[in-house]
């Protein structure tokens, strides 16, 4: 009898690498999961493009259609469950999801952020990290909650900023770490490894060889 496969649900407004690189580690056996559908709030978003390319259901759904934001979350909500969808992946939503639709996906919406949490919420956290003159950035999974870019944290990578960097070239350097453990922290997931308790997420049976590569060695 095979592995269960966790049913997965990504919502994207972009270009979709994040989407990109789950479904990359799915195809090659890395993640036991499949998506189930993509679902963009931008008609011309990217990752569309890369879901069909994939046999995988991408959907458009106009927020503009809706008369309020709950209406469209309940469209966005109905469309996952009949899909029987179990993780909610945001993969550069650019939207804040209301109490609604967090606690109607209580536990099962995970978020990537180019910052490390709580460093840094909200928009242009590698941005924020130049200006406020860190030495070391990163990105952050976690679970949603009701705050933005609060939830409890699933795991993090840390990434070395440079003196010459700027939003571009450190948004690129980290840009290849989330592509590694935003995979991985639906690979837990989706065997069970993963618990909430409180503010802490605890991994089950964590193995050392699985957090090689995660964090990148300092370039001096």
């Amino acid at each position: 009898m095979g592995r269960k496969v966790l049913k997965l649900g990504v919502l994207i407004s972009g270009r979709g690498s994040n989407l990109q690189s789950i479904i990359d580690h799915i195809e090659d056996g890395k993640v036991p999961a499949r998506i189930e559908v993509v679902i963009s709030d931008k008609k011309d978003a990217y990752g569309l493009e890369r879901a069909k390319r994939h046999g995988i259901e991408a959907l458009f759904i106009d927020p503009t259609a809706f008369p309020t934001k709950e209406d469209f979350e309940k469209a966005v909500g109905d469309e996952l469950e009949k899909r029987g969808v179990e993780l909610v992946c945001l993969a550069g939503f650019m939207r804040i999801l209301s109490p609604y639709f967090v606690k109607r996906f209580e536990n099962r919406v995970i978020n990537i952020h180019p910052a490390l949490l709580p460093s840094f919420p909200g928009l242009h956290g590698q941005k924020q990290a130049l200006d406020y003159g860190v030495k070391i950035a990163g990105c952050t999974v976690h679970f949603v909650n009701e705050e933005v870019d609060a939830g409890p944290i699933i795991i993090q990578a840390a990434v070395p900023v440079f003196d010459d960097d700027d939003e571009d070239t450190l948004s690129a350097r980290i840009l290849k770490y989330e592509h590694k453990i935003y995979p991985m922290a639906i690979k837990l997931i989706a065997e069970g490894r993963v618990a909430v308790r409180g503010r802490k997420v605890i991994i089950r049976d964590a193995k050392k060889e699985e957090w090689a590569g995660v964090n990148p060695p300092l370039e001096v």
